[in-house]
């Protein structure tokens, strides 16, 4: 996980990924120049600016690693920096030759990945960055696993992440999860399922009746409504005019058609899960900007629609209910 969470790291700059080599540079450059403003020893510099990191884990490997990095980047050794972003990516296999290439006896592997992600939160802070956004969709496939064991590990390590986050520990980094409703509440395999992360998810009792409480740790996202998919999609009409009311391809009716069109034919799934709906709309404008004599009325009795489905996000089947190790689990059956 943590290796693709550096593959993916992304800045202003660099909004597609691959971001880490930026970043190192950026602390070692603002490290040189102020170790020449003031006469100094530029790894010694580093090592100032990185010692709030030695009280976290392995917080002076990362240093050193750092500090390798700037050593070859003077020494025009390219494979030393490439070493050095390989260990910063948890790309070494084993601890040997991570000693070999960098003089550090520590690799991120699966067990210490979250203590890494603080050590990087906070480099990145000092980099000159607010910190890192985390964003990890989905995780309903935890909820999906088969064994109650593994389960249980993850859900551990959820739960570490919930404290620190609460607890104000994971300085410089937000921690965003994305799953279904299931994924929370289930009582058997769901995040309540584990009962302290029941407690510290737990949603206010009084937000309810369309009353919303954003300030707790779950925000529950609501379906479009409607006259959100109307904006929706008479944004995207507005895209295809290039921003010229005077070149829309359909009227106001024919939004409102195609709406009517789409709810007939999936119901609330045209709000619920609207990529079929954008689609299925990107499509219609695209054959109306391509064919001018085409008449969009004809044409949207064609549209076909199904609703959209994502197996990962399906409901358990009723034969996948019991766990795989079932005979750890809290209920038994019994006959009289």
């Amino acid at each position: 996980l943590y290796a693709e969470l550096m593959r993916n790291l992304a800045t202003r700059t660099k909004p597609d990924g691959g971001a880490l080599p930026s970043i190192v540079e950026r602390f070692v450059s603002q490290a040189a120049t102020q170790a020449q403003s003031e006469g100094r020893d530029v790894e010694l510099v580093i090592r100032e600016r990185l010692t709030s990191l030695e009280e976290l884990v392995s917080g002076y490997d990362f240093a050193s690693v750092i500090a390798h990095y700037w050593r070859a980047h003077q020494d025009g050794d390219a494979g030393g920096k490439a070493n050095a972003l390989r260990w910063l990516r948890a790309e070494y296999p084993n601890r040997s030759s991570a000693k070999k290439d960098l003089g550090v006896s520590a690799i991120i592997d699966d067990q210490s990945w979250y203590d890494y992600l603080k050590l990087m939160a906070r480099f990145v802070r000092l980099a000159g960055y607010g910190g890192l956004v985390v964003v990890l969709d989905e995780v309903v496939n935890l909820y999906k696993m088969q064994h109650k064991t593994a389960r249980s590990r993850n859900y551990e390590q959820v739960l570490r992440i919930v404290n620190d986050s609460l607890q104000g520990v994971s300085e410089g980094v937000l921690m965003l999860f994305g799953g279904t409703p299931e994924f929370l509440m289930d009582p058997y395999r769901g995040l309540y399922s584990y009962e302290a992360l029941q407690t510290r998810l737990a949603e206010n009792t009084f937000a309810r009746d369309g009353l919303v409480d954003l300030s707790g740790p779950v925000m529950r996202l609501q379906n479009l409504s409607p006259e959100d998919l109307y904006v929706l999609l008479a944004n995207i009409r507005r895209v295809f005019a290039e921003g010229d009311d005077s070149k829309h391809l359909i009227p106001d009716d024919a939004l409102q058609a195609f709406m009517r069109h789409c709810s007939e034919r999936i119901g609330d799934a045209c709000f619920r899960t609207p990529r079929t709906t954008v689609r299925a709309f990107t499509d219609l404008l695209a054959v109306l900007e391509q064919n001018p004599d085409a008449d969009w009325q004809s044409l949207l009795g064609s549209v076909a629609l199904a609703p959209e489905s994502n197996p990962d996000l399906e409901p358990l089947a009723a034969g996948d209910e019991a766990d795989a190790d079932s005979g750890d689990d809290d209920l038994s059956s019994f006959t009289m």
